[in-house]
């Protein structure tokens, strides 16, 4: 098995928006929308059930302080929240992540609700360059 990109946080480092003693929050390499945000525990655990009770409060902290930064920063009107599980329900990364993806009205998401497509923008998507993604850390950590 490849190495965990979520556990080899030094490759991160420079993308790092917030941490506190069991999370850290990341812009995502290829994001949904501008400002998409991932927010991980620091211990590798695949599934939301093997976190303990204090990693579930830190990620709901972090959560609460990105959303906050996320308005401030990117004008989020709204928000989808999303971890998937599993090869077939999405989940590339076999490491928890808790998806964060600020919504406006126009963006390039899909704004009605409908199962299949609700959380992913249709088409192709390209990684983001580097430099994308810590200028959106920069902005982030700013507006916190």
């Amino acid at each position: 098995m490849d190495a965990c990109p979520f556990c080899t946080r030094d490759t991160l480092a420079l993308r790092l928006i917030a941490e506190n003693e069991t999370a850290f929050a990341i812009p995502t390499n290829i994001p949904i929308t501008s400002g998409h945000t991932l927010v991980c525990p620091k211990r590798h655990v695949r599934y939301y059930e093997e976190l303990t009770a204090h990693e579930q409060r830190d990620i709901e902290s972090l959560r609460v302080s990105i959303k906050h930064a996320l308005v401030k920063s990117f004008g989020a009107e709204g928000f989808n929240w999303a971890w998937n599980e599993e090869r077939v329900g999405g989940q590339s990364v076999p490491h928890f992540h808790l998806h964060i993806v600020p919504r406006r009205e126009g963006d390039t998401g899909v704004h009605g609700y409908e199962p299949r497509k609700f959380i992913y923008r249709p088409g192709a998507r390209d990684v983001s360059p580097d430099e994308e993604l810590r200028r959106v850390a920069r902005e982030m950590r700013d507006a916190l």
